[in-house]
């Protein structure tokens, strides 16, 4: 799959949000390059590298101008645009499924009922191995500040706000690759 072709149609050259968003999403990548081979997961590389590159594309229509985007749409959204973008853009229901899935450490249908999220209410939880891998690595990788990996309790207590469901699916997850 050419993830470039997809990236450069949304994220123009020169934009300081391209910027930001290669730079998270080469971070992301590397790291789930590298548990996929220290655990040794039955993934393509190239599947996790398109997976990881295009995981937050739908962030560019969101209002989030800490990290240079200014849509209209709540941060929150940006997994459920980004994945109906991948869907249209004929990238495959794969790695839409992996934009759909990656925030937070997933999100259920009955937390976006409880707590009146603005998504359409369905489960937003990782499935696969590959979009599990994919939350995962991005957990550790932020789009502000000084961008380096966190460490993983301070992970664990930025998730650990949302609720004790998603600190419980977080640690599932780092369980499965954080141990290999």
């Amino acid at each position: 799959m050419d993830y470039q072709h997809i990236i450069d149609k949304y994220y123009p050259a020169g934009s300081v949000l391209r910027d930001i968003y290669l730079k998270h999403c080469r971070a992301v990548a590397a790291e789930a390059l590298e548990i996929s081979h220290r655990c040794g997961l039955e993934l393509a590389d190239d599947e996790v590298e398109a997976a990881a590159m295009l995981h937050d594309i739908g962030i560019y229509a969101t209002d989030a101008p800490g990290i240079e985007c200014h849509g209209s749409e709540p941060y929150i959204r940006h997994g459920v645009i980004g994945a109906a973008l991948l869907r249209r853009e004929g990238a495959g229901e794969t790695v839409a499924r992996v934009a759909e899935r990656h925030t937070g450490a997933g999100i259920t249908a009955a937390e976006v009922v409880e707590q009146e999220l603005p998504l359409p209410v369905a489960d937003y939880v990782p499935e696969t191995l590959l979009e599990r891998l994919i939350c995962y690595a991005d957990k550790f990788y932020s789009k502000s500040g000084d961008m380096k990996r966190k460490p993983l309790e301070r992970v664990r207590r930025s998730l650990a706000r949302f609720g004790a469901d998603t600190l419980c699916r977080f640690d599932a997850m780092s369980a499965e690759f954080g141990g290999c």
